[in-house]
């Protein structure tokens, strides 16, 4: 099969498309045909060693301190079951899946547990749709709902709000009933007002923070803030939730607990199959669907990590598995 690999950290270009064995499915595992694969942030931070302040030393721990132990990226795909493990009982053969699989998903294979946060596809999604949702999607679901805890009414600004992650964030908030002012670089208005946004920031244009005790909730997807930026835009009651922190936000967190006013909250989103099924009751209702900015075949991923790396995306970066001759394409 083919499968994008990279064999040391750095730029775009140390990702190439090689040939490795198709892997056997273990007792509990499925093995999918990959139709296609989300390309994400957390895919680039880690093909470029990219991680903030003092979790460079963990992350590398985690990943491979001089080489990265696991050489094919891709943490979101939706798929085709071609084979199952002789103790799989969730998912038969031929049944059209997709999910968050951590890793392996940038190659046309993957066996993966048949317990890994893997649904069913809804009828109305193609595969590209399906792959676009995972990362983004489960991790606006549970910052909003379990970090933040937004409310029915509560406003909330949502920072980074066309990206990956915001682009279903804001989506997310609008169908939790809150009131959501959407922060972007220019050109997105009609894009985000088209996905709930109540109202669009241009950060060129005007500070995000210029507001006084406006929010309920600031959810920063890309790091682009920081508490003590945002606090007094944030009201009395209120959080700040930061997707990427580093040793300042934790200081600023332990600070917020002992002075007071709004919150710092820091966590790691989890992934789980019944997340996704959540999220896949949102598409089926109408109150959410897949935002893809952009589709490569696997022939051309190094284009697509440079494209994520840009941070000027709209929505998610689709690896398309099936069509390796075709040229990049708006979605």
């Amino acid at each position: 099969m083919q499968a994008a690999i990279y064999t040391a950290y750095g730029a775009a270009d140390q990702v190439r498309v090689t040939q490795r064995p198709v892997p056997a499915p273990g007792a509990k595992e499925v093995l999918i045909r990959v139709g296609a694969a989300a390309l994400t942030t957390a895919d680039w931070r880690l093909r470029a060693s990219a991680f903030p302040g003092m979790l460079w030393l963990p992350g590398r721990l985690m990943t491979g301190l001089f080489a990265p132990k696991q050489q094919v990226l891709g943490n979101s795909m939706a798929g085709t079951v071609v084979a199952v493990g002789a103790a799989v009982t969730r998912f038969s053969v031929g049944q059209r899946v997709f999910g968050f699989v951590g890793h392996g998903a940038h190659a046309e294979y993957l066996a993966v547990s048949e317990e890994a946060a893997l649904v069913p596809t809804p009828e109305a999604l193609d595969d590209a749709g399906a792959a676009a949702l995972p990362f983004g999607a489960l991790s606006a679901l549970v910052f909003l709902r379990d970090v933040a805890q937004l409310a029915t009414g509560q406003h909330v600004l949502i920072v980074g709000a066309s990206g990956g992650v915001g682009a279903y964030a804001t989506q997310i908030a609008r169908a939790m009933g809150a009131h959501v002012t959407a922060v972007a670089g220019p050109g997105r208005d009609a894009a985000l007002r088209g996905l709930g946004a109540h109202r669009v920031i241009d950060y060129r244009q005007e500070d995000p923070d210029a507001a006084r005790a406006a929010y309920d909730v600031v959810l920063d997807t890309v790091g682009a803030t920081s508490w003590r930026q945002m606090r007094r835009a944030i009201r009395p009651g209120g959080v700040y939730v930061p997707l990427n922190f580093t040793q300042r936000e934790i200081w600023h967190a332990l600070r917020a607990k002992l002075t007071g006013g709004p919150r710092v909250a820091l966590a790691v989103s989890g992934d789980t199959a019944e997340d996704l099924a959540e999220i896949t009751a949102m598409v089926q209702a109408g109150t959410l669907r897949p935002v893809i900015d952009s589709r490569f075949p696997l022939a051309r991923i190094a284009e697509a990590h440079a494209k994520v790396e840009s941070r000027h995306a709209l929505g998610t970066v689709v690896i398309d598995m099936a069509d390796a001759a075709s040229p990049a394409r708006a979605a």
